[in-house]
């Protein structure tokens, strides 16, 4: 379905934000300044390469799906895994991306509506969504919603310097860890997994192939994929910013987090309401709504066509869309049964592990063309070292102590260097 290339730019701006560059921001926010390092370089040298190639390789391979083509360049064994792994993340995010979004919503109407009631509204979108092409729904309002979100983010930003709030600075003094329980949360690997979207994120590479069906030319492809990501790294600092701002200092975030339980939506609502007034708050509440609700809408969709994909099952025929969708929705259903914040780390984990696998795709390809290889390598090596420490570490993987975890996650990460220099070794022989 052929679009303007700026149309394509704000549905995949739109796409790939979500709750991540908000939610994630004023969380990753609790460690301090050191959170514009992560952000900054994150996007530049590693999200925004993840996103420029996973969308071209698709362009390159006839708008296949992410999965199809880590398949061509790590073999059939890596594309069955990719398959399974891929369609659990999608359905983990449009969980979250429901839960989110109605929870904010049942603040609006708590009198009216409870969060059930929106959370059964969003899914009768997402199947009226799911169900229609492209250029119905997604190619019409979506651009709107991501011209919105990105200067709803302005906006706030605007508001805080007019209002002469100090905001903090990244200094030798501030370059440390201010998280509130920095023993239990340390900053490498937390950090990194906890801001995700604004810096690197794998459920981009699941978006990217769909923005890849609708460009017309592959010159489109820098300024759709890499600034898209560029865009949302800027609003995940605008975000870490008001963030340690707005309460008094990252201190004092972090004490608002732990009074909330860590509800980053409650803190969402109370910068909006103290920087833009009541009626401003509303505008911009509900931009941070339109956000992962499309996201979520776009997760369900490339869930779809990975599993379309896999059965060969030609999704222009309505029976066949509602085959593979209503399970897929059923087990999204039961997800926002389950706690918000357990489902948010595990979508955080499984988010940066799919970006670690796409970045050694990626760096494949780039060896087997000779091509430089290095802009995805070394990213590849670092996020393999972030996911095996933090799964050995966190509460929510093995919760080992960190002797043990530093040790043996950079053990997982030399091997799989050395894994690849054999693989390099090999292919210039």
């Amino acid at each position: 379905m052929p679009l303007p290339w700026w149309r394509v730019f704000l549905i995949q701006f739109l796409n790939i934000a979500g709750l991540g560059p908000i939610f994630g921001a004023v969380a990753g926010a609790m460690w301090g300044p050191v959170a514009y390092i992560w952000i900054v370089l994150g996007a530049v040298f590693a999200g925004g390469v993840h996103d420029y190639f996973s969308g071209m390789l698709s362009v390159k391979h006839k708008g296949l799906s992410i999965t199809e083509i880590v398949g061509i360049y790590m073999g059939r064994p890596v594309k069955q895994f990719m398959r399974g792994f891929t369609v659990f993340l999608m359905v983990i995010v449009g969980a979250v991306f429901i839960m989110g979004p109605a929870r904010i919503l049942a603040g609006f109407t708590p009198d009216f509506n409870s969060m059930t009631f929106w959370v059964w509204l969003i899914f009768i979108y997402y199947i009226v969504a799911t169900m229609l092409p492209i250029n119905k729904i997604i190619g019409r309002i979506y651009p709107v919603f991501g011209f919105a979100l990105f200067f709803m983010a302005i906006g706030l930003i605007t508001a805080l310097l007019v209002k002469g709030y100090h905001m903090p600075e990244l200094t030798f003094d501030t370059l440390r860890n201010f998280h509130s329980e920095g023993s239990r949360f340390p900053i490498f690997p937390m950090l990194f997994i906890t801001i995700a979207c604004g810096a690197i994120s794998g459920f981009h590479a699941t978006q990217s192939p769909l923005m890849a069906r609708c460009l017309k030319n592959e010159e489109q492809g820098r300024k759709v994929f890499y600034g898209a990501m560029i865009t949302e790294g800027v609003v995940a600092l605008i975000w870490a910013t008001i963030s340690m701002s707005i309460f008094g200092g990252v201190h004092e975030l972090n004490s608002v987090m732990n009074e909330h339980q860590g509800n980053a939506a409650w803190v969402v609502n109370e910068i909006s309401n103290s920087l833009l007034g009541r009626l401003g708050a509303v505008l911009a509440l509900l931009g941070v709504v339109a956000a992962p609700i499309t996201s979520g809408d776009t997760a369900f969709r490339s869930a779809r066509l990975i599993v379309a994909d896999f059965l060969k099952l030609k999704q222009k025929p309505v029976i066949n869309r509602l085959i593979i969708s209503i399970p897929l929705f059923g087990i999204g259903f039961l997800l926002t049964q389950i706690d918000f914040s357990v489902v948010w780390r595990y979508f955080a984990w499984s988010n940066q592990t799919l970006a670690t696998i796409v970045l050694w795709t990626i760096t494949v390809y780039l060896v087997i063309n000779r091509k430089n290889f290095w802009i995805t390598l070394l990213p590849a090596v670092f996020m393999t070292s972030v996911i095996s420490v933090y799964i050995l570490l966190a509460p929510e993987g093995l919760n080992l102590p960190g002797e043990v975890s530093y040790p043996a996650g950079l053990f997982v990460t030399v091997v799989s260097v050395i894994v690849f220099v054999f693989f390099y070794n090999r292919s210039r022989k």
